[in-house]
């Protein structure tokens, strides 16, 4: 890769990962399906005007679209709402490293699901070492945390399941233009949102101050928006395989902030935890050994 490929990676894994300090900001002042609302309505309504200014033709088929709407459920809707609302009782690091495990669930998934990627002896081992980081991270027993620190963890590991899913759909996608892909999976997740907010939340009456507000642009314009040009345009010059990288970084970015800026701790289990999940992703990846 070159040194624009490392810097984008660099780049986007700051992105992503300072979204879990956003919203552990945000979610002081504003409810958690307000944030999903407010982060995908936003950079839906950003995308899609990169897609008209940049010429692109906005897909008119009710089929793309069904597929779109069911990508944003399964890339926006559900994954987000799973995080902001796991967080309100999970750290920001234990957040972002159980959603580093979505790899291991998607060599599972893609066994099953799909043709292309069967399981061999070298992924059952990154699988068995991602299972055996989260059971370690989590604990074995729910004995020691308190039942809505297990459900914040639970959802966690919901959120990367979903992405493992969206990423074995979002196959279908592959010739798109991938920032027409992403502004009509935003919008998907947008329209759909709408109803959800307004009937279980009242986003009207909330009134954040300016700490709130700025989080939440920055989870919105920077770890959503910003992240999506960048993602697309890092894929472009690299691949995806490359891209895997972002994961290892992603946790480094949200433990830092977590623990230096929210002041948050690091328990035993969390650290060990990290890394059976971070040999998982090395193992998974397989790079080592076909380098060697």
């Amino acid at each position: 890769m070159s040194l624009r490929v490392y810097l984008y990676i660099i780049l986007l894994a700051g992105l992503w990962g300072s979204s879990f300090f956003f919203i552990k900001l945000a979610l002081l002042q504003i409810t958690p399906l307000t944030i999903v609302l407010i982060r995908v309505g936003i950079s839906a309504i950003i995308l899609n005007i990169i897609v008209l200014v940049s010429g692109k033709k906005i897909p008119r088929s009710p089929k793309v679209w069904v597929s779109f709407f069911f990508m944003g459920a399964l890339n926006n809707l559900i994954p987000f709402s799973l995080i902001i609302w796991g967080q309100q009782f999970v750290e920001s690091s234990t957040a972002s490293i159980l959603n580093a495990s979505a790899p291991v669930f998607s060599v599972i998934l893609a066994h099953y699901l799909t043709t292309e990627e069967r399981m061999t002896p070298i992924r059952v081992i990154g699988v068995i070492l991602g299972l055996t980081g989260v059971s370690i991270l989590i604990g074995f027993s729910g004995i020691q945390i308190s039942g809505m620190k297990l459900l914040g963890q639970v959802a966690m590991l919901g959120a990367a399941l979903c992405y493992a899913l969206s990423a074995i759909y979002g196959r279908r996608f592959r010739g798109e233009s991938p920032i027409v892909v992403a502004s009509g999976v935003l919008t998907g997740a947008t329209v759909m949102m709408i109803p959800v907010v307004f009937l279980f939340e009242q986003p009207l009456s909330l009134s954040p101050d300016t700490t709130t507000i700025t989080a939440l642009a920055g989870l919105t314009l920077l770890s959503t928006t910003l992240a999506y040009v960048f993602y697309f345009k890092t894929l472009s010059l690299t691949g995806p395989t490359n891209l895997l990288l972002v994961t290892f970084l992603i946790p480094i970015v949200a433990v830092f902030l977590g623990v230096v800026v929210l002041g948050e701790s690091l328990g035993l289990n969390v650290i060990i935890g990290m890394i059976f999940i971070f040999a998982a992703l090395v193992v998974t990846d397989g790079r080592v050994f076909k380098n060697r």
